[in-house]
Parts: C-alpha cells; sequence; structure tokens
C-alpha cells in the first residue's frame, strides 16, 4: 500500500491525465506526467513534468528511479514502456491488459475466446481480401482498424464488397471488419478492480453518441434490473479474466432483437464516467488512484440521477468559447473545462454534468443546453 506523499507517474497528460492528477493531490500523492504536447492539461497540476516521446529511454530511467507506481491515461501509450517500468515499479494496469485493449484484433479475439459475445467480425491482416463467402454475411458492416482508433475515428462503414478491397488497399494497416448490427441502446459501465481482486463497480450509463462521438451519458441507464445486472456481471467478469487492476469500462451494444454484445474495452477511466466526479461518493478517478496505490476501493454509490454532456471544438469559434453561461447559470449544472488550445472539430474541450430529481429530467436539461450552445454557435 502507498500511502499519501508518494510519488505517481502517469503517461498521458490530456484531460483524464488532468483529472487523475487533480484527485491525486486531493488525496494528498504527488503526480509526475509525461506527454509529448508541451500544453498538455495536466502539466498544470503536475508536481513533475516531462515533455517527450512515451519511448523516451531517458524519461522511463527517470520515472523508474522517482516514482513509485505509474499509470497511463490512454490505451495507445506503447506496451513495451510499460513493460520495461514493470521491472522496477508497480505498473497498473498492466502492460498485458494495456497491449490487449489497445489492439482490436487482439481485444476482441480475447474476448472471443472468453466467451462473451461481440458482434461477428473478421480480422484482415496484410492487405488480403477476405474470400466473397466470408465476407457477405458480415455486410453492411464497419471497417475498424486495428490500433489507435478511437471517437469514429479509424472506421469505415462499407455495404459492398468492391468498396471494401478499395479501403483496404489505401491503407497499409491491419483490420477488423465487424457486422453493422441494428442497435437499440449503447451502454457502458466503469469498473474498478484492486491487486486483490476486490471490485467496486458504478451504475450503468446509456451514451448518446452524434458522428461516433460521445454526446450524452445518462445515469442510471433506464434498463430493466435484470439487463443492468448482466451488464454489470459481464464486465466484472471481463475484468477478472483480463487480471485486471485499475479503472476499466466496458462499452456495450444492445440488438433490435435484445441481444447484448461487447463493443469494447478501455483499460482507463472514460467519457462516459465523467458523472461519477458529481454523482457518486467517488469518482472514477478516486478509485484509480486507490487501485494504483493499493488503497481499498471506495463506493459507488449514486448519489443523484445525472447527465454527462460533451462540449467538442465545434461549438469554439476562431478560439472563443461558446455562450458557457447557459451551463453555469443552471443550479444543477457543474462545467469543467479541460484548458486545451487550438479547438477543433471533434476534439473534447470540457463537459458539463446536470443533476436532476430524475435521469429523464437532467437528461433533457443535458440536451437542451447542448442545443442551446450549438444554435448560437450557428447564429454566429
Amino acid at each position: 500500500m502507498l500511502l499519501p506523499g508518494s510519488m505517481l507517474g502517469v503517461l498521458g497528460g490530456g484531460q483524464l491525465g488532468l483529472m487523475f492528477a487533480l484527485a491525486a493531490r486531493r488525496m494528498g500523492y504527488q503526480t509526475t506526467v509525461v506527454d509529448p504536447d508541451p500544453r498538455a492539461p495536466a502539466f498544470g497540476i503536475a508536481d513533475r513534468k516531462f515533455v517527450g516521446s512515451y519511448r523516451d529511454p531517458e524519461i522511463l530511467s527517470e520515472l523508474s528511479s522517482t516514482c513509485h507506481a505509474v499509470t497511463t491515461e490512454f490505451e495507445n501509450v506503447p506496451a513495451t514502456s510499460l513493460a520495461f517500468l514493470e521491472k522496477s515499479l508497480t505498473v497498473r494496469p498492466s502492460s498485458r491488459s494495456v497491449e490487449t485493449c489497445q489492439d482490436r484484433i487482439l481485444e476482441k479475439t480475447f474476448l472471443r475466446e472468453q466467451g462473451f459475445e461481440t458482434a461477428p467480425f473478421l480480422v484482415i491482416r496484410d492487405g488480403k481480401i477476405p474470400s466473397s463467402d466470408s465476407m457477405r454475411p458480415l455486410l453492411p458492416g464497419i471497417l475498424k482498424a486495428s490500433r489507435e482508433g478511437y471517437d469514429g475515428k479509424g472506421q469505415w462503414v462499407v455495404s459492398s464488397p468492391e468498396e471494401l478491397s478499395r479501403l483496404v488497399g489505401e491503407r497499409n494497416t491491419p483490420f477488423v471488419l465487424e457486422k453493422k448490427l441494428d442497435l437499440k441502446a449503447e451502454f457502458s459501465v466503469v469498473l474498478a478492480r484492486g491487486h486483490d481482486g476486490q471490485t467496486a463497480i458504478y451504475p450503468v450509463a446509456e451514451n448518446i453518441h452524434e458522428s461516433g462521438i460521445l454526446h450524452i451519458s445518462a445515469v442510471p441507464a433506464g434498463i430493466s434490473t435484470d439487463l443492468g445486472e448482466k451488464i454489470r456481471a459481464v464486465a466484472e467478469n471481463i475484468a477478472k479474466k483480463l487480471e485486471y487492476t485499475g479503472v476499466l469500462s466496458v462499452e456495450f451494444f444492445l440488438a433490435d432483437d435484445g441481444r447484448l454484445y461487447v463493443n469494447e474495452l478501455a483499460p482507463r477511466p472514460h467519457n462516459s464516467g465523467h458523472y461519477t466526479l458529481d454523482g457518486c461518493i467517488a469518482s472514477q478517478f478516486d478509485q484509480h488512484v486507490r487501485a494504483l496505490t493499493g488503497l481499498p476501493l471506495a463506493s459507488t454509490l449514486l448519489l443523484s440521477p445525472c447527465a454527462m454532456g460533451n462540449l467538442l471544438g465545434d461549438l469554439w469559434r476562431e478560439n472563443s468559447p461558446p455562450p458557457l453561461q447557459v451551463i453555469l447559470s443552471h443550479p444543477s449544472a457543474k462545467l469543467y473545462l479541460y484548458g486545451k488550445a487550438n479547438p477543433r472539430p471533434g476534439r473534447k474541450m470540457g463537459h458539463f454534468t446536470v443533476l436532476g430529481n430524475t435521469v429523464q429530467e437532467a437528461t433533457h436539461i443535458a440536451r437542451s443546453m447542448l442545443a442551446t450552445l450549438s444554435g448560437a454557435v450557428s447564429e454566429q
């Protein structure tokens, strides 16, 4: 168990690194942040910072000698760097867990081999086009680059073998071809798992996406008790099979026919879990600090129904923010801006949380706020 005063390393200085560092500081820990961007948001909070590559041997050696434990802000940190750090200090989640989650082929193969239901998929490597017989059942489908795809990036809807052949031929990377499902809803659940196997699971969130990017998360999800328990049980079992330590998010698809599929895993705190900052006794970032340092996990009790809305760079004009007074003037809303420079379409610039008497009320307010902000920008 690492007590307050210990130095915690974080590979990644974006908004997740920022909120982790804030939670760590509040709990009495120090942080060292590594990021290639000198303007990374978490640098403003970190006790020590290194601007450079996650593969830089000098930076990794410095982390090894000065930190008591290290974590990662996002899944695209090189697993080899985490494996190097594991030789001399605690790394959570492990390099093996991150390696599995950062590659769609490894992730989906792991899920299928462990008996978890995913959308039907096919692996494409070395530019080799699958036969028509194997491809046809998966069309229309979604072609996904095996690595570094998120928020709709690295994904293409394909309807024909010819379209698939063209896309594969244009890009020298492995892919997963996944059948496009008719969806009724999308859900996610965030959990924390300690090194001793103790698990703390948050309520299920219902997620609404626009253009492949999370728009609103509503909690608790409007689902039956049985479905909620199934989602939580599957997520907990995935963490167990993965021998995971830290905060893990599991995303689910609910198809029109009622079947539940695991979509993907995120080995870190997750955008859909930001509601925990205001709606729960302990946030997902508090839990990640606890799992990393070996502290007992805290309560995940939901204190109030709530909805989280994403603020994307589309709402900024010439680096000027939208009329944020729409959020700031509401008595039950809380605003979080990440301090990012250079807003651009699709970039997460911040989020807000609305607490309500019911999840329907909170979601309605969040939708209305986002619509007002978008309308104000359109009028400029």
